[in-house]
């Protein structure tokens, strides 16, 4: 098995995600190992030591993916005995002669609070999220950017926190439960916030596994109540035109750019 290296000074996020994005082309089983915050040469040395003793004891030569801007600590990693891949410098050379703009590398810039509003706005959406999170309130349903609405287990509550999260957008969500199937209608607060609601159905298999998960034997997890609640939850949907997609086979990053994609609400990361 051929051991990976995420090597950053600063959270080794950005090595990682554009690593794990190049690996997943292959079938292959990886050991990942992350090094984040090398922040002096003793570390980096140390570093160094550890992916030269992975090669010597497998046999096999590890691979580096690494965003380091100190020059010092950059060159002690590439010494070493693996195949390292620069996420920074690869691109930041060409885009120079582009912009004509000579780049001004400074550790942290990336995941740091250098830019301290877009920062506090991801925070106060994760605020507003947890606040409003599975219909406990609805008083503040007019500052949200979008309201998540649909059965109990169908993935709003982790949708909502990555949006607040990864993109700033304040995020609401409301749970149709089973008291809400016998006269299947909009509560006056998702009436009044109509434009704003957006809805997620799932496989009745599926929701069923997950409820049973959590309550097991019980009637919320059984599989003609399962079917039940989606059904009457869809048909709400197409009645009062709420766009809606199915979370089944998605990860929760796809579902939440789909919904971006879908709803056009832009994102308060840049």
């Amino acid at each position: 098995m051929h051991t990976v290296f995420y090597v950053s000074d600063g959270t080794a996020i950005t090595a990682e995600v554009f690593g794990h994005a190049v690996l997943s082309q292959f079938p292959l089983p990886f050991e990942h190992v992350t090094m984040p915050f090398v922040g002096d040469e003793a570390k980096a040395n140390s570093i160094k030591e550890r992916i030269n003793d992975s090669y010597r004891q497998s046999g096999k030569q590890p691979i580096v993916f690494h965003t380091i801007v100190d020059t010092k600590l950059r060159e002690i990693i590439t010494s070493s005995d693996a195949k390292c891949y620069d996420f920074l410098n690869t691109f930041v050379s060409p885009i120079e002669q582009q912009l004509g703009v000579k780049a001004d590398p400074r550790t942290h810039r990336t995941h740091g609070m250098d830019n301290r509003k877009h920062y506090d706005a991801r925070i106060d959406a994760v605020n507003y999220a947890l606040e409003n999170d599975d219909g406990v309130t609805t008083k503040e349903y007019d500052e949200a950017d979008i309201i998540l609405v649909g059965v109990s287990r169908c993935g709003k509550t982790p949708t909502s926190l990555y949006l607040a999260l990864q993109f700033g957008i304040r995020v609401a969500n409301y749970p149709f439960i089973d008291q809400d199937m016998e006269q299947m209608r909009l509560p006056t607060a998702l009436k009044a916030n109509r434009h704003k609601l957006f809805g997620l159905t799932i496989d009745p298999n599926r929701l069923q596994e997950i409820r049973e998960r959590r309550r097991a034997g019980s009637r919320y997890a059984a599989p003609e109540q399962c079917q039940y609640e989606l059904e009457q939850v869809e048909r709400l949907f197409r009645m009062e035109a709420i766009p809606f997609i199915d979370t089944t086979f998605h990860s929760v990053e796809e579902i939440s750019v789909k919904i971006l994609e879908r709803t056009g609400i832009p994102r308060r990361i840049f």
